[in-house]
């Protein structure tokens, strides 16, 4: 933080998260990157973040010196009635201010209890305790009323730790009072394009950098197992960058883009297949229903999804799917054959255009020499046949299934695009 020490305060603007629980890895600050990614769709930046625990001193030695070097700070935690609820202890000492019951605090806490018919406990007056120049801000969802305190120049807005009680009041009161401060400049604008079945050092070797407009800059980003390429401009002519820019990467990559900007891969594998009238039945085993929670965590999947069967045990395979006895005793239950048999006896069970079967080792135990931990077999039954594959996938359990349910929806993907073409 040293290199904030003599840099001009301009309009930066810092967050200070409070909570024992966010340095102990017990939750992880969500509320941070909610007010970055809000700030940045307003041409906002945050110039820095902080994460303190549930001690006034440190909570006040903090906001000291964020108030020192930045214009605006955001604070989130410690509003609660607790013991352990200390930051407008902290604020006052800070900003020099006493303690006082503020009244439209307390009415607003008051006002929360009477409008759910429920008695207020006595310990909840002190979330109305505030500093003496602090201005109540409301809290439509929850009991704490955030504030707000101005220092040296620089304003503070406290607001609760709890995430959605943090954003629907940045947004209802902090996101007004920073665009009276100072009017935002035109936001940054990005393009996303995420993408499947490329390593992050290949796809960099296929962006032709010196053919991008000038002033788009390129930045990368996983969200396992996807690699997001994101393509930024700032300038009144920055959609028009962005659009060339798309146009130059959209032949080279395109193949492997399975969704841009906010769609997802299952959105857009769901509307594939909806529009080209295609049924799907799942059966999946060692992903355990991955593939079906994807689907359905999208609207409309009932256009396309008829069932889901999570076949986990051989015994299910048998009576569900009629996969042979003889076959699972003579292969095991990962393998082509299983898989096979799985697809064939869902899709003559339920009819469907296609049948989608995954069986696999996902770990950490059950591994052998000839099939490790990773092994996976994808089984794909349409009316053209039955495909199968065996992968080898690497990573933790919860890798080992998340890459076998993306490589799912890129069979249906690849499927449906074929049928388009």
């Amino acid at each position: 933080m040293q290199h904030l020490r003599h840099h001009n305060k301009n309009f930066d603007i810092a967050v200070l998260t409070t909570g024992d629980e966010l340095l102990n890895g017990e939750l992880a600050d969500t509320n941070t990157g909610t007010i970055a990614a809000s700030l940045a769709n307003y041409g906002y930046k945050l110039r820095c973040s902080l994460s303190v625990p549930d001690q006034e001193k440190e909570i006040e030695a903090a906001l000291r010196y964020l108030t020192e070097h930045v214009k605006v700070v955001i604070v989130t935690g410690g509003l609660g009635s607790t013991g352990d609820d200390l930051t407008a202890r902290a604020a006052a000492r800070a900003t020099g201010q006493q303690l006082a019951i503020n009244e439209l605090a307390l009415e607003m806490v008051h006002s929360w209890f009477r409008k759910r018919n429920r008695a207020m406990e006595p310990s909840n007056e002190r979330q109305a305790l505030l500093p003496l120049g602090a201005q109540p801000l409301p809290n439509r969802i929850g009991t704490a009323p955030g504030f707000r305190l101005q220092k040296d120049g620089c304003e503070l807005f406290f607001l609760p730790g709890v995430p959605n009680e943090m954003q629907a009041m940045f947004e209802q009161s902090v996101l007004p009072a920073l665009k009276e401060l100072h009017p935002p400049a035109p936001a940054r604008q990005q393009r996303n394009f995420k993408l499947f079945g490329l390593p992050e050092p290949k796809i960099d070797s296929m962006i032709p950098y010196r053919q991008l407009p000038e002033g788009v800059d390129v930045a990368f980003a996983l969200d396992y197992p996807l690699v997001l390429v994101k393509l930024r401009a700032d300038g009144d002519d920055a959609a028009q960058k962005l659009d060339r820019a798309e146009a130059i990467l959209q032949p080279l990559l395109g193949d492997h883009i399975m969704a841009r900007d906010e769609e997802t891969p299952e959105g857009n594998v769901g509307k594939l297949l909806s529009n080209a009238n295609l049924s799907l039945s799942l059966a999946e085993s060692c992903t355990g229903g991955l593939v079906a929670s994807l689907f359905t965590s999208q609207p409309g999947a009932s256009a396309f999804l008829e069932r889901c069967a999570v076949t986990y045990a051989d015994s299910a395979k048998q009576d569900w799917l009629q996969v042979p006895l003889p076959l699972l005793q003579q292969h095991g239950a990962v393998s082509e054959q299983c898989a096979r048999a799985m697809a064939i006896g869902l899709r003559h069970a339920t009819g469907t255009d296609l049948a989608l079967a995954i069986t696999g080792i996902a770990g950490p135990d059950g591994g052998t020499a000839e099939k490790p931990v990773g092994t996976v077999f994808i089984a794909l039954a349409s009316q053209e046949g039955v495909h199968v594959k065996r992968y080898q996938f690497n990573g933790e359990r919860s890798k080992v299934q998340r890459m076998s349910a993306f490589m799912a929806l890129e069979w249906l993907r690849r499927f449906a695009l074929r049928l388009q073409n």
